[in-house]
């Protein structure tokens, strides 16, 4: 397993973390499972038998699909870091007595989607009648193409994307602000902290990038600023288009939506070339491996990454828990991600055996009566509202962090949960890539 790497800087509070985490270990394990009697199982994925590497042996077994970007993919980084944290999360779950006389296993169906549609369907097709839920479902173009079938079974899914029409969708439980409102506070912190005065968002086509820059353009319309669309396709080597789009038009603010790989050839180029203007991405655009490219000067001085949460070193009991269950390995904040995208699956599947209905009806049932999840401190409690409409569940809060080196993993916090006027004020009654 890899060290965690840091500085003799780092030393105390590194040391401080880990005393944190073993805390919480020792008041984790006085915890206890939930419920006396086994709920009957009833529902694919669901099996006396226990589990294959069941941490409780007298338990049945909970299959959770998993289908991600792991190898190949332009965000294989964030897959595997989501599919790591996901595996130390329902870990800790079965050690804390696991739920309703059941361990969760995520580890059986696990497969890698290569970020692309058709492997994405092969590898539901393949498990579909074999697990309760999709404990994970790798992109948006990912998910809409399974989108169908999971309506139609009432199959819960937890998405690695966060585009807002899943807001709009009730067998897709996300966590975190979408796309669309990270945008918004994007411009309105460009137009507040920057005094920007002209926006271009540059971004892949698709939920992913149509709904950030939907929102980038909601944002500029609402402060009075101008407003440039720039879709482009994945691939440094063809990010020609952008560079040249900013290099003419000159806008104070870039807001990106691509891979980790495409912001850093963009920032890289444009700066090189004379761009004065500041970039800021949203959560999967990041990547700690952007400081260690040729361009990692340029992402310092003129990047910030716009996220759902806060990253890998927040003194919270959730980030605690997380580092203390995922072990000694290189700080990354998209095992945040995994982590704490995981909390409403949990709280629907005690909600769902706490009245006796462990199906996917009853699960789906489940989700739709949850009012608010507990995070454990990742986020605050009110973000898991799934009982309400789009407009009163969405959550519109996003922290800001820049580029730092000396940081755990990368990133050094420069807000806390904030929300700009635009995302506070905006009534979501569709998708924002759907328009006004």
């Amino acid at each position: 397993m890899v060290s965690v790497r840091y500085d003799r800087r780092g030393l105390p509070r590194f040391k401080a973390l880990m005393a944190s985490a073993a805390l919480l270990a020792v008041v984790a394990a006085a915890g206890c499972g939930s419920g006396d009697g086994r709920v009957e199982a009833g529902a694919p994925g669901v099996t006396d038998k226990p589990c294959p590497e069941a941490v409780n042996k007298d338990h049945g077994c909970i299959y959770l699909g998993t289908i991600s970007d792991l190898t190949t993919g332009p965000f294989r980084a964030l897959g595997s870091a989501v599919t790591k944290a996901q595996r130390a999360f329902w870990d800790r779950v079965n050690r804390q007595g696991g739920i309703g006389g059941y361990d969760i296993d995520v580890v059986t169906y696990v497969r890698d989607n290569h970020y692309q549609p058709q492997a994405h369907v092969r590898a539901y097709d393949e498990m579909k009648d074999r697990v309760l839920a999709l404990a994970q479902t790798f992109g948006s173009p990912e998910t809409d193409a399974i989108l169908g079938d999971l309506r139609a079974k009432k199959m819960i899914a937890l998405p690695v994307s966060w585009t807002s029409r899943w807001e709009f969708e009730d067998d897709i439980v996300e966590s975190g602000s979408s796309y669309c409102f990270e945008a918004m506070n994007a411009v309105d912190y460009g137009a507040d902290e920057y005094g920007a005065k002209s926006v271009m968002a540059i971004h892949y086509t698709g939920d992913y990038g149509d709904d950030a820059a939907a929102g980038a353009r909601i944002g500029a319309r609402a402060r009075g600023l101008s407003f440039t669309d720039v879709p482009t396709t994945q691939g440094a080597a063809v990010q020609n288009a952008a560079v040249q789009a900013i290099m003419t038009r000159k806008p104070d603010l870039v807001v990106l939506t691509t891979s980790p790989d495409d912001a850093a050839s963009i920032i890289g180029r444009t700066v090189d070339a004379g761009f004065r203007g500041r970039f800021i991405g949203d959560n999967p655009t990041w990547d700690r491996s952007m400081l260690r490219d040729p361009s990692a000067s340029a992402i310092k001085s003129r990047y910030l990454q716009v996220a759902p949460w806060k990253p890998y070193a927040t003194d919270s009991p959730g980030h605690t828990a997380m580092r203390q269950a995922v072990g000694r390995t290189e700080p990354d904040d998209n095992l945040v991600s995994g982590w704490a995208l995981s909390y409403p699956l949990k709280a629907a599947l005690q909600r769902a055996v706490q009245k006796k209905d462990l199906t996917r009806a009853g699960l789906f049932a489940a989700v739709r009566e949850i009012t608010y999840v507990d995070y454990e401190g990742i986020l605050p409690s009110e973000a898991g509202n799934s009982s309400g409409t789009p407009n009163d569940s969405a959550f519109r809060k996003t922290v800001f962090s820049r580029p730092d080196e000396h940081e755990f993993s990368g990133l050094k916090v420069l807000t806390d949960f904030t929300e700009g006027p635009t995302a506070k004020g905006y009534r979501l009654d569709r998708p924002c890539l759907a328009g006004p």
